[in-house]
């Protein structure tokens, strides 16, 4: 029994190896970047995110001229080939698009607890060390080049758009940022410029992540 019990453990040992020996020769898995590297956070964040909540200013009675949250999904490329851009796909029917035809400011809030990186670590979504983003900007429709780089990333990851019915009046979008705001450890908010948004190289990859 304990013989059996002894080669099944070097047989596990074994596939370990050979395993880890692979993830290091694919480059390993994405890991979350240092929070001392602000802008690597934020592009991290926003490339891990399939979702955001996005306030508009509300046309619409009987709250209009207040902010309005809604749920959109996003996407800055395809997986471990972000952008840094977030796209959307709109149709003029949605309430909040109707928001932005009137004015296109908004801000695009996202956070790593809609992965399992928080859950695993015990960080409720609302703790600090669950790092979030919020996005201050606009949301502007993207046409011709650009159009089929938001429609590979966003198709890509969301390959149920589609499917979506056609009648709608679907059109890409991307959400053009003016600022960053980052919360991703104790001491309060940090700021991140665009420049050093886009500069930033969200992934180095290392073996044993668990972002998914």
């Amino acid at each position: 029994m304990n013989h059996m019990c002894s080669q099944r453990s070097v047989m596990f040992l074994a596939l370990l190896a050979v395993f880890l020996t692979l993830s290091v020769a694919r480059g390993g898995a994405p890991s979350v970047p240092p929070h001392e590297e602000v802008a690597r956070m934020a592009r991290f964040v926003v490339h891990k995110c399939d979702w955001a909540s996005m306030a508009t200013i509300s046309t619409h009675d009987p709250v209009k001229g207040q902010p309005f949250s809604n749920t959109f999904s996003i996407s800055d490329g395809l997986a471990g080939n972000g952008t840094g851009t977030p796209y959307m796909y709109l149709t003029h029917m949605e309430i909040s698009v109707q928001d932005l035809q009137v004015n296109p400011q908004a801000s695009l809030s996202v956070s790593l607890a809609q992965t399992h990186y928080c859950k695993n670590h015990g960080f409720d979504p609302q703790s600090p060390l669950c790092a979030h983003i919020i996005l201050s900007g606009s949301v502007l429709q993207v046409n011709d080049s650009e159009a089929s780089v938001a429609k590979a990333a966003l198709f890509g990851r969301h390959p149920e758009m589609i499917d979506w019915p056609t009648d709608h009046n679907w059109f890409f979008a991307k959400f053009n940022i003016t600022q960053v705001w980052v919360l991703d450890y104790f001491g309060g908010v940090k700021t991140v410029t665009p420049e050093e948004y886009y500069s930033a190289a969200p992934l180095r990859t290392h073996a044993g992540s668990d972002t998914r």
